[in-house]
């Protein structure tokens, strides 16, 4: 199975209203990001274990650990979990850029770092979605 073909499978597994949520923000970053790599992580370690929720990935980003390995990554994650949904923007240095840039405009959601959490796609500005997406691929000049 392709990786397009595990996200399908992944988003239509999903309950509604997550599902047509999941499938409008699928669209809406790759209409963000065209061209861009996909990734799919099932949240599966190599024991088949279930360590995370799976995640769908889009462009690319090299993580540097503090030992000097590297590894190659998605940029911009997308996942369902118990409470909503996560959009993951990697590569951002700093931590409090993301509230204090995009926070009070987004909606119902909460920002951390690198991740941006709500209920349903109804509750944030999707404008503001898009500007802190484009940012974070702007910044780390990758994807």
């Amino acid at each position: 199975m392709n990786v397009q073909e595990q996200i399908k499978e992944y988003i239509t597994s999903l309950p509604e209203p997550k599902r047509s949520d999941m499938q409008e923000l699928h669209k809406f970053i790759l209409r963000v990001l065209p061209g861009c790599k996909l990734w799919f992580l099932d949240g599966k370690n190599s024991e088949n274990k279930v360590v995370s929720n799976p995640n769908i990935g889009y462009g690319a980003y090299t993580i540097k650990y503090a030992d000097g390995k590297t590894k190659g990554f998605y940029q911009i994650g997308l996942s369902g979990n118990t409470t909503g949904i996560s959009v993951y923007i990697l590569g951002i240095t700093d931590k409090a850029y993301l509230a204090q840039t995009f926070g009070k405009d987004l909606g119902k959601a909460s920002v951390s770092g690198y991740c941006i959490k709500f209920k349903n796609l109804k509750d944030i500005n999707t404008n503001i979605l898009e500007a802190a997406i484009r940012y974070g691929v702007e910044a780390t000049g990758e994807n």
